[in-house]
């Protein structure tokens, strides 16, 4: 099926307020809704699938029975699925924060970084966002400013209103002001360093936690100069693109769109109410509906009056793939541009007598170091091919037998996978030859 309409995982966090369930019909028994998670997979809030024969499935587990078929050409880069929609509604201020790049965040907390993006729904009078620094600090001042309860002092407070939007970079320092209904699209993560928390206590009584050592490890210590490029889109970057639909019921009425088999879409209704088709189904929508079509399902028609924000997954602007080539006496590994041209190249001297995981996350520290000397972030690399001399289980991607070097049920993909934030193909290097034809691998 191609149109599906979902359900959200609800957040009561203690900043929160009660615009989602009056304002926007959200179903929640409690009285303070924070966050709805419009569209997600992640396995804190995920959204629940409410018609068709799927309806009461989770999305994720849609995605498993059906393949990442659904999710489109551009997806395949992506190990998970590549985003999460939000809706937010900030009663009181949100805590200063910050959130770590795929590379740390893959190091050190076991998921991906977070690049987001906000588009302001309503605000009310004098509200503002935090967004960076004022100016350049070193990071002693930063710490100094954390632990003596400072920051403010050198934080660039915004003024916004409704139909503003920011796009915060990982790394960037940020916070949502009080009185502010926020539309937030982002990585699939949920990451978050916090500095300045105004001395608020948890459920519990106590403090929150800050999170001093990894938040100075991440941010950029220097002003954000606002970047226009996305133009003509509200936001566009290698994870979410993002287009405004207005349709005023007189002038616009009617929207007709096509979803192709590179991305998927993802369709959040601001505002309005009217029909959504697709494939033969029309549903029903109102404001604060979530939608998600499927890649491949073709032409859809939106009527009625709404503000809505359309997201797809475009192309990465900048190709590269890694090729590992393990034997055993040395593991080479390669970088590849977009052209298939080997850029540079790396090597690891094999040696039987160390453990397999701890080979392995030399090897990927190589990978890394080759990407850092080309300066090009990690998330940047669309795939890595591994060919090892030995026998594969293809269809839980490990080395299953003992061979040249002498490694048996290991995981390669997954242990590469806590260092590179990409998705990694393993093949036997009788099959290499394969791989090599389809550029993944780098000899």
């Amino acid at each position: 099926m191609g149109i599906l309409k979902l359900k959200p995982g609800c957040k009561d966090y203690i900043w929160g307020g009660d615009r989602l369930i009056k304002e926007y019909g959200k179903e929640y028994e409690g009285t303070v809704l924070a966050e709805t998670w419009e569209l997600s997979c992640h396995p804190d809030g995920p959204s629940v699938i409410t018609n068709g024969v799927y309806a009461g499935w989770t999305l994720q587990e849609y995605i498993d029975r059906e393949g990442k078929t659904v999710l489109g050409t551009h997806c395949r880069r992506f190990k998970e699925f590549p985003i999460l929609t939000k809706f937010i509604d900030a009663k009181d201020n949100l805590s200063i924060q910050v959130h770590p790049d795929n590379q740390y965040a893959l190091k050190n907390e076991g998921q991906y970084g977070k690049t987001e993006m906000w588009y302001v729904m309503d605000a009310g009078e004098d509200a503002f966002l935090y967004y960076g620094f004022r100016r350049e600090i070193s990071r002693e001042e930063f710490e100094e400013r954390i632990r003596k309860d400072t920051l403010l002092e050198v934080l660039n407070a915004v003024p916004v209103q409704k139909g503003d939007v920011l796009f915060i970079e990982s790394g960037t320092i940020h916070a949502i002001g009080k009185n502010i209904l926020i539309a937030e699209i982002q990585q699939n993560s949920n990451v978050t360093y916090r500095v300045y928390d105004y001395g608020r206590v948890g459920k519990d009584g106590k403090k929150r936690d800050l999170h001093i050592e990894k938040a100075l490890a991440v941010t950029r210590r220097i002003p954000i100069i606002k970047d226009n490029s996305s133009y003509p889109h509200v936001a566009d970057c290698d994870y979410f693109t993002v287009d405004k639909l207005n349709l005023d019921g007189r002038v616009m009425e009617k929207l007709t769109g096509r979803v192709s088999e590179e991305s998927f879409a993802s369709i959040l209704i601001l505002d309005g109410e009217g029909t959504i088709a697709n494939q033969g189904e029309t549903l029903g929508y109102k404001k604060g509906d979530s939608f998600f079509l499927s890649a491949g399902s073709g032409k859809y028609t939106i009527k009625g009056t709404c503000d809505a924000l359309i997201t797809t997954i475009r192309e990465q602007a900048a190709q590269v793939k890694l090729g590992i080539d393990i034997s055993g006496n040395e593991a080479r590994i390669g970088l590849v541009d977009i052209r298939q041209e080997l850029m540079d190249c790396e090597s690891v001297r094999m040696d039987n007598a160390r453990p397999a995981d701890e080979l392995i996350g030399e090897i990927a520290r190589k990978a890394l170091a080759l990407l850092e000397k080309h300066q090009i972030p990690a998330d940047q690399c669309v795939g890595a091919g591994i060919g090892v001399p030995e026998a594969v289980d293809k269809k839980r991607e490990i080395v299953c037998s003992p061979g040249g070097i002498n490694w048996e049920d290991v995981d390669i993909t997954g242990e590469i996978g806590k260092y590179l934030p990409v998705p990694v193909c393993i093949a036997s290097n009788a099959d290499c030859a394969v791989l090599g034809a389809a550029g993944l691998l780098a000899y």
